[in-house]
C-alpha cells in the first residue's frame, strides 16, 4: 500500500467509525443499520458451510472445522441482530414482497451495494462462488473484513448508554461479535501463513487493504449522489418465527 493509500485508509476508517457510531446511537437510524447487519451475517452463513464442506472434501480438516465455526458465529450474530430489531418492535423488510411492489423490470437498489462491486472488481460472480473461489483470495479479502469489523463493532458499542435497557443488551451483544470477529481474522490470517510465504501473505493484505478502501470510496460516492439517502431495510412488527435460541443468542 502506497502512503496516499494509507491516508485514505486512515481518512476511510475514521469516517466509517464516526458515522457508523453515530447511526447506532441514534434511535431513528438504528433499526436500519441493525438490519444491514442481520442480512450481512445471516447471508454469509451458507456460504461458509459450503467452504466448509468444500475444505473437508479437500482433506483440510482443520479449514474445515474453523469455517464451520464461522458459519455458527455468523449464525449467532444474526440472531443478535434480529432480536435487537425485534426489542425495537423491527423486522428486516421482506424483499419478496418489496420486489412485486416493484415496477417490472426495476432493480431493488437494497439488493446493490457498491462497496462489494469495488472491492471484488475484476473478478465474476462465478469466480467468487464457494465451490470456485481461490482459496488464497477468500482468505486475504475476509481477513481484511473481519479485521476491520472486530474494531467498528467495539466502537459502535462504547457509545451506547448503559443506563437503557435496549442499549445495554446491544452493546453486550455487539462485544461478543466483534470477540468473534477476532478470532475470525486471527484463523483467516493463520490459514494464509500455511499457504504462503510471509512475504507473499503480506503483498496479499496490502492489496486486499488497497481494495477496501477503493470500495470505501465507492460507497462514499455512491452515497452522496443519493444525497445520503439509504434505502429502508426494516418494517415494523416482529417475524411470527423468532425462536428461543434467539432469545438466548443475547442472554
Amino acid at each position: 500500500m502506497n502512503f496516499f493509500t494509507y491516508l485514505l485508509h486512515l481518512a476511510g476508517s475514521g469516517a466509517g467509525a464516526y458515522i457508523g457510531a453515530s447511526q447506532i446511537r441514534d434511535p431513528l437510524t438504528r433499526p436500519n443499520v441493525l438490519a444491514g447487519f442481520q442480512l450481512a451475517e445471516s447471508g454469509s452463513v451458507p456460504f461458509l458451510q459450503a467452504l466448509s464442506d468444500r475444505a473437508a472434501a479437500e482433506g483440510d480438516t482443520w479449514l474445515a472445522e474453523k469455517l464451520a465455526r464461522h458459519a455458527s458465529d455468523e449464525k449467532r450474530h444474526g440472531q443478535i441482530f434480529a432480536q435487537a430489531l425485534k426489542r425495537l418492535n423491527k423486522q428486516v423488510i421482506d424483499f419478496k414482497k418489496a420486489a412485486e411492489a416493484k415496477p417490472e423490470g426495476k432493480p431493488d437498489e437494497r439488493r446493490r451495494s457498491p462497496f462489494f462491486e469495488a472491492y471484488f472488481e475484476g473478478y465474476s460472480q462465478e469466480s467468487l462462488k464457494p465451490q470456485n473461489i481461490d482459496w488464497v483470495v477468500f482468505m486475504a479479502s475476509t481477513y481484511i473484513l473481519e479485521l476491520d469489523a472486530s474494531k467498528d463493532f467495539v466502537r459502535m458499542a462504547n457509545v451506547l448508554p448503559e443506563d437503557e435497557p435496549n442499549s445495554a443488551s446491544l452493546k453486550k451483544g455487539l462485544l461478543s461479535i466483534a470477540h468473534d470477529e477476532t478470532g475470525h481474522a486471527a484463523y483467516l490470517l493463520e490459514a494464509l501463513k500455511r499457504r504462503l510465504p510471509d512475504a507473499a501473505v503480506e503483498e496479499m493484505v496490502d492489496a486486499w487493504r488497497t481494495r477496501k478502501v477503493n470500495a470505501l470510496l465507492a460507497m462514499v460516492t455512491n452515497l452522496m449522489q443519493k444525497s445520503g439517502q439509504i434505502p429502508s431495510l426494516v418494517q415494523d412488527g416482529v417475524p411470527t418465527e423468532m425462536s428461543e435460541e434467539a432469545e438466548l443468542a443475547v442472554a
